[in-house]
Order: structure tokens, then sequence, then C-alpha cells
């Protein structure tokens, strides 16, 4: 089936869901390297690879969510580890965070009951009304649900009043693996459980003109059937958004992380984490399979240094971002940490030109490939 792979991709054809299941578990790993590199050099220019100055930012970690794969909720206010932070001490933190240069905040946290709707409208407007520099990259669909259910609004009108507010691009966890029956068992308590739900939220933001990400957590309970479903429901997404011609929505970017085990409940279940062969792989199909998404992301930070450096050979365009303030992870025993210098170093030294954007992805500095500081060890 290689060679049938190999003239679809090569010709620019889109492969479909029994090629995408073969190439995950059949095909050599190293053939589907040129596969990949191909696809990618059809959406970027193929010696930069970009990354982002960013930080991830927690306003709460009360949730009443009850995902298995999570370490960092908590469930009882009186619990001396739980918070949530005022808009003010929120903004304190972008404002830490915009003096370091950072470009893009990513915030996201629990579903707190006790928050109403204007708290997360107010937190976009004094975002940009004080930090006009920074773009305020809010707010996965579980989030947007929680907003429906105390506004008693549709994903439509939820998403319409964060444009309205300033936004203009949101990641998009909450995915794990589109399929129900995975849901049911990773988050059988949220509103996220079922792909619907997911993907409802991003056609709305779409429609809007919202840049989305898509993103999947793989590595725990899923089959590689339900990969590949993941996938699919993606490319759909994304088909409808392109055949919409009022506006510029749709997804920037897809972003595939492994498990993390440590210190959740779902880790029970889980004998051993997936390993940098997976994680190659899945880069390479996920290229290979979106041909309708500008850009896939090598995660240097869930799955170590080098093994996103290969990663930037198997498909992946963007290294991501140095995510200075990431406590999910933390929260799963999982530590990494990077700089920006670090990270130009890091694409350098895989053979690519390191370039800076932003969340939409508009290129504000570009550099020639050096190594700019030593390379630190790999996590």
């Amino acid at each position: 089936m290689i060679k049938e792979i190999r003239a679809k991709v090569f010709g620019n054809e889109r492969i479909n869901a029994d090629e995408g299941l073969y190439l995950l578990r059949d095909a050599e790993l190293l053939d589907l390297a040129p596969l990949a590199t191909h696809v990618k050099n059809l959406h970027n220019v193929p010696d930069r690879v970009t990354y982002v100055i960013d930080t991830n930012l927690n306003y709460t970690n009360l949730c009443d969510a009850y995902c298995s794969f999570c370490a960092f909720y908590r469930t009882d206010p009186s619990d001396p580890s739980a918070y949530t932070y005022s808009v003010d001490q929120i903004m304190d933190k972008v404002g830490r965070a915009a003096e370091k240069g950072v470009t893009t905040v990513l915030m996201q946290g629990g579903l707190n009951d006790d928050l109403p709707y204007e708290y997360y409208l107010e937190m976009v407007r004094e975002t940009v009304r004080r930090y006009p520099s920074v773009m305020p990259h809010y707010w996965s669909a579980p989030e947007i649900w929680q907003m429906c259910d105390v506004s008693e609004k549709s994903p439509r009108e939820v998403m319409q009043d964060l444009w309205d507010a300033g936004q203009r691009t949101m990641p998009g966890g909450g995915s794990e693996i589109l399929n129900n029956r995975v849901k049911q068992i990773v988050s059988r308590f949220a509103p996220k459980d079922t792909w619907a739900q997911w993907t409802e939220v991003h056609e709305a933001a779409h429609e809007i003109g919202f840049k989305t990400t898509a993103t999947m957590m793989y590595g725990h309970v899923e089959t590689d059937d339900e990969i590949v479903e993941t996938l699919q429901h993606i490319r759909d997404v994304q088909d409808l958004a392109d055949a919409n011609p009022t506006n510029d929505g749709g997804f920037t970017a897809f972003i595939p992380w492994s498990y993390k085990r440590e210190n959740t409940a779902l880790g029970k279940q889980v004998e051993q984490e997936a390993g940098p062969n997976q994680y190659l792989r899945i880069i390479a199909l996920s290229r290979i399979f979106l041909d309708n998404v500008p850009h896939i992301q090598a995660s240097w930070f869930s799955e170590g240094r080098k093994t996103g450096q290969v990663a930037l050979h198997f498909g992946a365009d963007d290294f991501g971002g140095t995510l200075f303030d990431e406590n999910v992870m933390l929260a799963a025993g999982f530590y990494n940490r990077t700089t920006e210098d670090e990270v130009r170093a890091l694409i350098s030294d895989a053979g690519y030109r390191p370039a800076q954007r932003l969340t939409n992805y508009e290129i504000v500095r570009e550099f020639d490939r050096e190594v700019t500081v030593p390379l630190v060890a790999s996590a």
C-alpha cells in the first residue's frame, strides 16, 4: 500500500482513513518522513521553522469536570492548594509576561461554577486595553461550554461576545481524542463528553473569523482507529471553514502530545507512556493526513528537546513556544523549561532557520541559521 500512498502524496492527492491507518500501524517509520516533508513544504517555507514567545497562565484550578488524565484540578474551595485569581491579579501576571517579551498568553483553567460570565469577557477586554502587544489566546472548548452554562447563550453567541471584547484566536484544548467512547472514559462528568461539542465550538469560532488550533492527547486508552478518527474530524472541520468565503477563520495548526501518567487517576489504566517513535509517527501522519491545516507543531515541551528536533524532519514546521509559566503538565510530574535563545538554537541545530511568529502565524523576526547559545541537556 505504501507505493499507492506515495503516489497520492506526491501527486498532491488526499489520503483516506484506511490509508492513514496503514501509515500509523504498518508502514516503516522512515518511509513517512519524505512524504510528510513534501506536504510540509507545500504549506511552508522549506528551510524555516517558527516559534512564539508565549506563556501559559491559569486563572483557577477549581474544576468539576473530574478528568481522569488531569492532576491539576481541585474540587474543594477550602483546599489550601485551590485558587481563583481576580481579573486584576491575572493582569499583573500578563504584565510581567509582557515585560519578558511575551506576545501570546494562553489562558486555561478549571470549570469553576462560581465565576460569572462577565469575568471571562472582562479578562479579554482588560488584556487588550492594558497590553496591546499581547494576543489573548484564551479559553478552550470546555470553558466555552462553561460560559454557555452560566450565560444561557449558545457557543456562537459566546464566541461573538469574545470577538467583540477583542479576542481573535483560541486554543484547541479539550479535544484529547475526538471519539465518544474515549471521552466517556477520560472525562465522564465533563461538559466535553462528545466530540460534537468540541466541534461545535470551533465551527462557531471559525464562522466568526477566529483562528484556532486543534490538539490531540494520545497514548492512554485510545485505539489506532480512534486516532485516525480524530484526524478525520479535524480535517472535516477545516474543510467546512475553507468552504466559507465570508471570513478568514479556521485552524492554524495541529498540536499532538503524549499523555503523562504521573499523579493522575487514568495512569492506573496505562502501563507505559508513548515513546519518541510513536510521536514521530503521529507527527508525520498528521502532516500527511491534515492536508488542509497549514502548520504542524513539534513539542519540545512534552516530548523533550531532541525528539522535538527530529520531529522537524517528520513534517513539523513549528517549534511551539517558551511556555514560561506552564502548570498543568507540571502537576502531572513533568517539568520542562527553555528560553527563547535556546529555542532558536535548537531549531538551528536541527538544520533550519528560526523565525519568531505571533499566535496567528504572522512572522515578526527571521534569523540566520546558527547556534546562538550552547544547548542544555535534553529533557
